[in-house]
């Protein structure tokens, strides 16, 4: 039987191994510090991309609620006034751009009066038919009239990075684009 202060010293032998791993921790840590910072970078440059994303997505909205209260065959019709509106936040292109390297270039209004652009093909923008999915009287899927459509859409936008430690550039957000109901 063991004294009960015995008991609860350490041997010599369990300490040994102690001081043989004196600076272990600092190399493990040494080695695991570079994948935590890229893994870190790479969470804070997915986090500003989906804001900038977020951003071009609240652009091209408020532009296209700007141009559903006009029709396309108004004398007036501010297609200059949504391009700034998208590219800037304001209709008179003031101030500084809402994402970097966003130009009106980067904007494309599709609208009934604009059906050639290579990037409008993809809707029927004028007369487009609606169908009622019960038509009141019983019948299913008949049409009940037409209606015309405005989309902004922001094309070829190349994110730009925050850092440059990993090397995101070239990177190209597909093509970012709103569609609403516009006045005849």
């Amino acid at each position: 039987m063991t004294h009960p202060a015995q008991a609860r010293r350490p041997s010599r032998t369990s300490r040994r191994p102690l001081r043989h791993q004196t600076g272990a921790v600092a190399v493990e840590f040494g080695l695991l510090l570079p994948v935590l910072l890229i893994l870190f970078g790479g969470m804070v440059e997915m986090g500003h991309a989906l804001y900038e994303y977020d951003t071009l997505t609240k652009a091209s909205r408020n532009a296209a609620r700007y141009l559903s209260e006009y029709s396309p065959s108004d004398p007036t019709y501010p297609i200059g006034a949504a391009k700034c509106l998208t590219v800037y936040g304001t209709t008179d292109c003031s101030g500084t751009v809402l994402a970097p390297n966003l130009s009106t270039a980067n904007v494309v209004i599709c609208d009934r009066s604009n059906p050639t652009d290579a990037n409008c093909q993809d809707l029927v923008y004028g007369n487009y038919t609606v169908y009622d999915a019960t038509d009141n009287n019983g019948a299913s899927g008949s049409s009940v009239g037409a209606i015309n459509l405005i989309a902004v859409k922001i094309v070829n936008y190349e994110y730009t990075p925050i850092q440059a430690i990993l090397d995101v550039t070239g990177l190209v957000f597909g093509n970012i684009a709103t569609v609403m109901r516009q006045v005849l």
